[in-house]
């Protein structure tokens, strides 16, 4: 599909795209608590009105923590909700904010001498689907340079809007369906940022257990640093009180190893560590688990 011209953008259609955005810079210009608070309303607002996503949330968890009462559940989906308002914030902030205001909020850095040197060797950035996912881009371009991959938004306003500031605070962006263009950049001694922790029911996925729940996870981390020789690098931020803690690991050791099995496991426990650590900074309201081992119906049904 062709990229939309400047005029269609601008077009009446997208007039409420643009308005919506608009507010949100004007939200931006609040002291950062009060940005946070608009945030969680947010999120606290959508709730009401998104009852697919709230059953999706509460099948997930009864699946993953199924000694849950039902009340600590309810109140584990709106905390759930807040946080990913704040996440909407949290885009805002990564693009339109400037680096000295943004970096004012990272408390710590956790393993900031684990990033890779400038070697030559290919780096995939490891992450996940938490709700301050697009921010914690941003600390890391702060840092050292690395591609940004990211799904086609079906909105060309919020489209273009991603590939304007993603492409601002990293060396480029890549789809998430072009596989060649990620493994040229990794061939090539660059660093791909990258979050395969969804439901992958395409060619090349297995079942690896996250949270305790058989998962349909994609093997690429492995398949990518076997085919490039590039490294595993995980990291992640955890929101906090008053800002951010940016968590960089040390590179994952005898990795790819020759099962891909253990490899997928290995990233897939990973990720169930760290959503132990921020439980509701975790999109929730994603189908994790709508592929089942031999052909089972969706537990979302």
């Amino acid at each position: 599909m062709s990229a939309p011209t400047r005029e269609s953008l601008y077009a009446p259609r997208h007039w409420p795209s643009w308005l919506v955005a608009g507010v949100m810079r004007m939200i931006l210009l609040l002291p950062y608590p009060a940005v946070m608070a608009v945030g969680r309303g947010l999120g606290r607002l959508v709730m009401r009105f998104a009852e697919r996503r709230v059953r999706i949330a509460r099948t997930n968890l009864q699946l993953c923590y199924p000694e849950m009462t039902a009340a600590e559940r309810e109140r584990f989906i709106r905390d759930n909700f807040a946080a990913m308002g704040m996440g909407v914030m949290e885009i805002g902030m990564g693009w339109w904010w400037p680096k000295h205001k943004v970096e004012s909020l990272l408390l710590t850095v956790e393993g900031e001498e684990n990033l890779p040197p400038d070697d030559g060797r290919g780096t995939i950035f490891l992450t996940a689907h938490f709700s301050s996912l697009e921010l914690s881009g941003r600390y890391l371009g702060h840092r050292t340079a690395s591609h940004a991959m990211y799904r086609r938004n079906e909105n060309p306003v919020i489209q273009a809007l991603f590939e304007r500031f993603r492409t601002q605070h990293t060396i480029g962006i890549i789809d998430r369906n072009d596989v060649r263009a990620m493994l040229k950049a990794l061939k090539a001694g660059d660093g791909v940022w990258f979050a395969p922790d969804q439901n992958f029911a395409h060619k090349g996925g297995l079942f690896a257990d996250f949270m305790g729940v058989p998962a349909a996870t994609n093997t690429a981390t492995s398949r990518f640093a076997k085919m490039t020789g590039a490294r595993v690098i995980p990291f992640t931020l955890f929101r906090e009180v008053g800002g951010y803690r940016l968590v960089i690991e040390p590179a994952l050791a005898d990795f790819p190893s020759d099962d891909v099995q253990v490899d997928t496991q290995r990233v897939n426990d990973l990720y169930t560590r760290w959503v132990s650590r921020a439980p509701t900074q975790y999109n929730w309201i994603h189908r994790r688990f709508k592929t089942r081992p031999d052909g089972a119906p969706s537990p979302y049904q």
